[in-house]
């Protein structure tokens, strides 16, 4: 049958030829050609990117000079923000401490005094209410200059089932745990953003990074910090601020008296971390400009590859290891 017989068959070749060459359809094909070599250049940089993703882990690069540098810690009375506020000051940084334990953190100053005049300064603060962390940044403002380098480490830990957490309790551990970023956000980063310069340390957790038993809102609050800290990273990407740096910290449990009633099964191979060890990695973080640090290191990206697994294989593994922290009331019942 010719196409003079069947005009339905002329119609339909001549409908399927006139799609082909919409604009629509030409646009489609140029998006495909166009991800398919976007495709392929990631894949390239992926591979260049582990590479040099190995590379540092064998031959880390030198940190950067501090010397000079206002750094600013939140927490500085005691555990790893009075070693932090320490191991600045021997770097040569001025330090400006906060904490709301007055005769904690002037103490951690006078040390600091003590052995370089003049080169810390400290400052009672409630981090959780955001008219105290202005008005105290104002202050600082005046009296030491710039702050370049924020590391917001002061936190609380209750430890006990969910409903054995009070309300009270659950709004302290987001204020503190939390909020406290915002407003200290608020305050520092419009100067870094004026100069393009400055770094944002914010100490999260492995509890941000997989859930334990009774610390149900420390973990909220944890994963809340990791979050923030990600999407402020993108957000000032997309702004073009390449010199403000953000760096967040996963550590393990630390000995600093927080984690009250460990439970490490292996505690000969995964311990608690020593908060020395841990201030002088956190410093190293900032001052090579890492993005996120895992303590031990390779916590995280091991919990990341668990996490492709299926729920039941991670949660045997969770059985195996058995680390985590029991009920801080049992300690107050004993």
């Amino acid at each position: 049958m010719t196409e003079e017989q069947n005009p339905g068959t002329s119609q339909n070749s001549h409908l399927h030829k006139t799609d082909r060459s919409s604009p629509q359809n030409r646009e489609m094909m140029n998006q495909i050609v166009e991800m398919i070599f976007l495709l392929v250049a990631w894949i390239v940089l992926t591979i260049y990117y582990m590479m040099e993703g190995i590379y540092r882990m064998i031959w880390l690069p030198a940190p950067k000079s501090v010397q000079g540098e206002i750094v600013l810690i939140t927490g500085t009375g005691h555990g790893i923000g009075k070693l932090l506020a320490s191991y600045y000051a021997d770097a040569g940084a001025t330090v400006v401490g906060w904490d709301i334990n007055k005769a904690n953190n002037d103490e951690t100053m006078k040390e600091i005094n003590k052995k370089y005049p003049n080169r810390a300064r400290g400052y009672v603060c409630n981090v959780a209410n955001r008219e105290n962390v202005l008005e105290t940044a104002q202050k600082v403002q005046r009296e030491v200059g710039d702050v370049k380098i924020v590391i917001i480490n002061a936190g609380i830990m209750p430890c006990h089932l969910l409903e054995e957490h009070s309300a009270d309790e659950i709004r302290r551990i987001i204020d503190i745990n939390v909020m406290q970023y915002f407003w200290l956000i608020e305050a520092f980063l419009p100067s870094m953003k004026k100069n393009n310069c400055g770094h944002i340390v914010g100490m999260s957790s492995m509890a941000g990074v997989a859930g334990f038993n009774n610390i149900v809102p420390y973990c909220a609050s944890k994963y809340a910090v990791r979050g923030l800290m990600e999407s402020l990273r993108m957000e000032l990407r997309a702004q073009s601020f390449d010199n403000i740096h953000i760096t967040a910290i996963y550590p393990h449990m630390v000995n600093t008296g927080l984690c009250k009633n460990p439970r490490i099964r292996f505690d000969k191979v995964l311990s608690m971390l020593p908060p020395e060890g841990v201030a002088h990695a956190v410093m190293m973080a900032q001052r090579r400009d890492e993005i996120e640090l895992s303590l031990p290191r390779y916590l995280y990206p091991t919990i990341n590859a668990l996490r492709l697994l299926p729920f039941k294989s991670q949660l045997k593994a969770a059985d195996f290891l058995d680390t985590g922290l029991d009920s801080d009331l049992l300690c107050k019942n004993e």
